[in-house]
């Protein structure tokens, strides 16, 4: 049971969520083993964990979409590719800001309520967006899109630590690795599922729509979440906020694999991926619409989730500091060559690979 922050939680819990990087080894867990954990499981554990699966795979889904349909939204309204960077900024910000807090509060306060308050909170901010695009609101809608954008930030700053300690309250220790397993294919499948489901809607039936879906997935997500029926005791003690902060600080910046390793990884593929100009590629180079945008999106999740799917029967056990550094030599060379292609096949199958290089990195680490 989590009751005590252990130092380095807030880096390991929210840099794996903010990046969409949990474990790539887990591909292996298939239905039958779901099966076989419901077995081992008693009624009230069982109903738990599925209510805790569905909330996960409904908030990813939920998320996904919102950020497909938000990219396309602000290059169709401004046709700047700078307004698709203030985009990532708009989020990445107030998600650091928040995420030294979030670990610290879900330890110290109801887990279920934060994981709930902030589904609700991605709820409002696809109803806000459905209302821009309808265009319903007053004033500047890129003004309405950023602001809901940065409350989302805030939002995935608390879902990650939630569903990740409930995770540990409702299952027995022995079951743990295996339902953690699944629960990271889950979101694996929605990295894929969300961007595609997004871009389609988008295409067919137009942006509020899409919005409206996301606000859909959003508030079941809050409902099976909420439904959850866990006890939550109060922490055995409860050390300073900033004290906790400063354990976590102390303990990356004295271990220098971690710090290594996580450094690597925010440089290179954080702040080097080509994700978030994928609206400018599709509409002005590619010249197609919102459903090729979903599927270009969803390239990278595939390739990560095939890496996973090969790496968890044949692991890699030696040499793991040079597959590191060629693996994210190989995704740099990977977005070079996304940038110079002139041709979508070409470009999507590249996007594909830079996935299977960022699925190694993941997995060294």
């Amino acid at each position: 049971m989590i009751t005590k922050l252990r130092p380095g939680r807030f880096f390991r819990h929210q840099f794996l969520f903010c990046t969409n990087k949990f474990d790539y080894t887990v591909g292996r867990r298939t239905t039958d083993e779901t099966r076989q954990l419901s077995m081992q499981l008693t009624e009230p554990e069982n109903k738990a964990f599925l209510k805790l699966l569905s909330f996960r795979i409904s908030i990813v889904l939920s998320y996904q979409i919102i950020a497909v349909v938000a990219g396309w939204h602000i290059y169709e309204l401004t046709r700047d590719p700078l307004a698709l960077g203030m985009i990532g900024l708009s989020e990445v910000l107030p998600f650091f800001g928040c995420t030294l807090f979030a670990g610290h509060a879900v330890d110290h306060y109801s887990r279920r309520m934060f994981g709930v308050a902030a589904s609700l909170m991605l709820v409002l901010n696809s109803l806000v967006l459905a209302a821009v695009s309808a265009g319903l609101v007053p004033g500047r809608p890129e003004a309405w899109i950023y602001g809901a954008i940065a409350s989302g930030g805030i939002a995935r700053a608390f879902i990650g630590p939630s569903y990740n300690s409930m995770f540990a309250l409702i299952l027995p220790r022995s079951e743990f690795a295996r339902a953690a397993g699944i629960g990271s294919s889950a979101f694996q499948l929605g990295l894929v599922a969300g961007p595609a489901l997004g871009g389609l809607i988008t295409g067919l039936a137009g942006k509020t729509p899409a919005y409206a879906t996301a606000a859909i997935l959003g508030f079941s997500a809050a409902v099976s979440l909420f439904s959850v029926q866990i006890h939550e005791p109060p922490p055995k003690e409860s050390s300073p906020i900033f004290k906790s902060i400063g354990e976590g600080l102390r303990f990356v910046f004295s271990n220098q694999v971690v710090l290594g390793a996580l450094s690597l990884d925010m440089f290179a593929v954080l702040f080097g991926g080509a994700i978030s100009m994928l609206p400018a590629f599709i509409r002005d180079v590619f010249h197609a619409g919102p459903e090729m945008l979903g599927v270009m999106r969803a390239a990278p999740a595939v390739g990560a989730l095939a890496t996973g799917l090969f790496l968890a029967r044949r692991p890699i056990n030696r040499h793991a500091g040079r597959w590191l550094l060629g693996a994210v030599a190989g995704f740099g060379l990977c977005i070079i060559l996304f940038a110079l292609s002139r041709d979508i096949r070409t470009a999507g199958l590249i996007l594909v690979f830079s996935g299977i290089c960022d699925g190694v990195s993941v997995v060294m680490r």
